[in-house]
């Protein structure tokens, strides 16, 4: 498996961070898989996590000055990727915010590096957008210009409600919105490829069905 995103799907799921089985997500659907980010939480998984978000910031080509995490998990992606950034030798800045300004010491609500030339904003997923709105508010508040945004995982579904689910989805809605590339590790078609690779494993071979018929009621 030497293709970078199947192996991120693999090391996913081997971490308990990609789970298959019946989720509600946010928006209330069953889903048949759970991605959390927030279970990266040791220092092997997470640095392995920051070179698959190096590795693919460099392969897309982006020029870019620095990263920005949004509050809370961004804060920690964005730092462990400008760390993998480094080895690779690109060494970049980075900042992040705090949810409520602070009055003393350095002040406001950006802490780390000024945000400064083009950006690259870090999270886990996108859901609704509204890290994003955010982010690039406070980027081009401060004069800087958001060039991208790089997730882990892109779910490739649409938003709303049955019945009137939008033509698009939410990545595909902020990178029209904001007219910026949204970049992600792997996503659902990646996810399904690696079911069907893992067809002689009955364990991974009895989700097929389930996220096939998510994708074609929701996938985009």
């Amino acid at each position: 498996m030497n293709n970078l995103r199947q192996q991120f799907i693999a090391f996913s799921v081997s971490a308990g961070v990609l789970r298959f089985g019946e989720f509600t997500t946010k928006a209330g659907r069953q889903s048949p898989y759970f991605f959390n980010a927030g279970l990266f939480h040791d220092g092997a998984t997470l640095a392995q996590l920051a070179q698959f978000y190096a590795q693919t910031l460099i392969d897309s080509g982006i020029e870019f000055d620095m990263l920005f995490g949004p509050a809370y998990k961004g804060i920690t992606l964005a730092s462990a990727t400008a760390v993998a950034l480094a080895g690779k030798g690109h060494n970049t800045s980075f900042a992040y915010n705090r949810k409520e300004a602070k009055d003393h010491g350095e002040g406001g609500t950006i802490v780390g590096a000024k945000l400064a030339g083009k950006v690259v904003i870090i999270d886990d997923v996108i859901s609704a957008g509204t890290s994003v709105r955010e982010s690039v508010d406070m980027i081009r508040a401060a004069g800087a210009e958001p060039c991208a945004v790089l997730i882990a995982l892109d779910r490739m579904e649409r938003s709303g409600a049955d019945g009137a689910l939008s033509p698009s989805s939410a990545v595909q809605q902020v990178s029209q919105e904001f007219n910026i590339p949204v970049v992600s590790i792997g996503n659902l078609e990646d996810l399904f490829t690696y079911l069907n690779a893992a067809g002689a494993d009955p364990e991974m071979a009895q989700y097929k069905d389930a996220v096939s018929a998510y994708r074609t009621r929701y996938g985009v």
